[in-house]
């Protein structure tokens, strides 16, 4: 009589300790992602780097008219054109969003699983000689610090913290100690980044974006003038984590919603077909705002889903990315030559 085997489940990211799930990510990243980057080091002014490293006198027909230094030219009253050093290593900076709209999750993960998946596969894949990375993490007792270092061990004592990291609440008013002091928000990490991040290199932010949204669309959202600011000197990834309960509701009757950032609650009857519409449709428009204002902010949005393959989206923005990198630049009819 052969005797009957069940193959073994395979726990969810959520279900393993914090050493397991950082062997699972690393795994990950290193089998699906490693490479991608490789070689992309990019300036943000033309020429092959970004560092400025002086002037020279302007060569026809071989140098670009668009690097011409006019600083120098008006001086010398001889053609001059920048010259920068090519790029060696780069830097990474992180911003985390660890407020209490982010503890939430219907799948597989939740929001802050799926924070913690992306920092990993930015950390895995920026990852090399020289390179340095740094994160800001937004929590209820206020914002906590890791500075640019480089090395794998820095990395992993970074998403153990996150792992580690105390579960965000909704503020409440303690009775005789007067209301709880406000969380630090969105806008307030990215000042901070703002001001810390001085060389030019990558500035990752992981977040829902709902953080102080306006309710009118016509209206910008508090962060997004100090990414704009951020996109000027630095190349800025907004990776948006989302979950699909808040994009549309299901029919299972009455339920109580809480709101994560200020503890209130309602109750919603989902069998009305019409509300669960509405409910999309609002969803969507928010969403819609969100996608707005980071265009706007001039930052390269990369949305995850807490019920999706986030390693294979990864990948596809990257072949997207590169690309938009490879395309030929084609020049306006009727420009100069």
């Amino acid at each position: 009589m052969r005797r009957a085997t069940v193959a073994p489940v395979d726990p969810g990211l959520a279900e393993l300790a914090p050493d397991q799930r950082l062997r699972r990510l690393e795994l990950t990243v290193t089998r699906r992602l490693n490479g991608l980057l490789h070689g992309q080091y990019r300036g943000l002014l033309p020429g092959p780097g970004s560092e400025p490293s002086g002037s020279r006198e302007y060569r026809p027909g071989e140098d670009e008219v668009r690097r011409m230094d006019w600083a120098v030219t008006a001086r010398t009253a001889v053609p001059h054109v920048r010259q920068v050093d090519a790029d060696r290593e780069l830097t990474t900076w992180l911003l985390v969003d660890g407020s209490a709209s982010m503890e939430f999750g219907t799948a597989e993960l939740d929001k802050r699983e799926l924070a913690v998946a992306a920092v990993a596969a930015v950390g895995f894949l920026t990852a090399g000689v020289g390179n340095r990375l740094g994160a800001q993490v937004l929590r209820a007792d206020g914002v906590r610090r890791f500075p640019a270092r480089s090395g794998r061990t820095h990395l992993l004592a970074l998403l153990r913290a996150l792992l580690a990291a105390p579960r965000a609440t909704a503020p409440t008013d303690r009775p005789g100690r007067g209301p709880a002091a406000r969380p630090p928000d969105l806008a307030d990490g990215l000042d901070a980044l703002h001001r810390i991040a001085n060389r030019r290199g990558l500035v990752v932010v992981v977040s829902d974006f709902l953080d102080g949204l306006p309710d009118d669309p016509g209206q910008t959202a508090p962060w997004e003038r100090t990414m704009r600011r951020l996109a000027v000197r630095h190349q800025v990834l907004a990776i948006e984590v989302t979950d699909p309960r808040e994009l549309e509701l299901p029919d299972v009757g009455l339920i109580t919603l809480v709101d994560p950032e200020t503890g209130r609650h309602r109750e919603v009857c989902t069998s009305d077909r019409g509300l669960r519409e509405r409910y999309a449709e609002a969803a969507a428009a928010q969403r819609e705002q969100v996608h707005q204002a980071l265009r706007r902010s001039g930052a390269t949005h990369l949305p995850l889903r807490t019920d999706g393959d986030w390693s294979a989206d990864i990948v596809r923005h990257v072949h997207a990315q590169r690309r938009l990198a490879a395309a030929p630049v084609r020049q306006p009819r009727g420009g100069a030559a």
